[in-house]
């Protein structure tokens, strides 16, 4: 529950970061931003992003222990690993939002003016650089591509070692094991779907990206306690 409480939190500050402000430009009509105000909105946004990415190998490898390994569990698990993984988590998340604001702060932007979604992120901020921004939008999809591709490798790697593990112990292990990863791989599909789309797809639509966008930071962080609590 300590991992869990901290991939709840997370999700309350996703919401809080980019929610309050979307819901008051769609009501006041006054949909302006600073440009410091969107590089921080960007900064704790990719911040949050690469930690929830690492808390989720740790809660991964926290389900393999359970179910591979309970009579070990308290030992492997022990609060002492718990904060390890929760500070190498925020460490990964500073670490990539830094490099990833390295790569665009200093482009010039002396033209257009408007992000065509609710908050900021790269991908949109981007765009409104005058200069060519190909080879920038490139390191930009690199960093989030890498980072994502390596956490969901790992996820994978960890859903096979559970399952191949239970199923030589018995067949009707198998579906408890299942059962029991649900929650997990349910938010990781909510998760990883919408980053995929966002920063590897080459042309979306504005409709298909507004919602995509729209999804991430408001409709996965409320279903995740919702999945974590009914699973439970």
């Amino acid at each position: 529950y300590f991992l869990l409480a901290n991939l709840s939190f997370i999700d309350l500050c996703l919401s809080t970061l980019t929610v309050p402000k979307m819901i008051s430009d769609l009501y006041s009509g006054h949909k302006t931003i600073s440009f410091k105000g969107c590089v921080t909105q960007i900064f704790i946004l990719h911040i949050l992003g690469g930690s929830e990415m690492v808390l989720l190998i740790a809660m991964a490898l926290d389900r393999y222990v359970a179910i591979c390994k309970p009579l070990h569990y308290l030992t492997v698990m022990s609060p002492q690993v718990c904060i390890l993984f929760l500070s190498g988590a925020w460490s990964v998340g500073l670490i990539h939002s830094v490099v990833q604001l390295a790569f665009v702060v200093h482009l010039p932007f002396c033209g257009p003016n408007e992000i065509d979604s609710f908050y900021c992120d790269l991908p949109w901020f981007i765009k409104l650089a005058c200069t060519d921004t190909y080879r920038m939008e490139f390191l930009v999809t690199a960093n989030s591509g890498f980072i994502s591709m390596v956490t969901l490798f790992l996820l994978i790697i960890s859903y096979v070692f559970i399952l191949a593990t239970v199923w030589k112990r018995s067949s009707g292990g198998l579906a408890k094991a299942l059962s029991t990863l649900s929650a997990h791989i349910t938010v990781v599909v909510l998760f990883f779907g919408p980053c995929i789309f966002i920063y590897m797809w080459p042309s979306p639509t504005v409709p298909v990206d507004k919602f995509l966008a729209f999804l991430d930071v408001m409709i996965t962080p409320i279903l995740n306690p919702i999945i974590y609590t009914l699973r439970n």
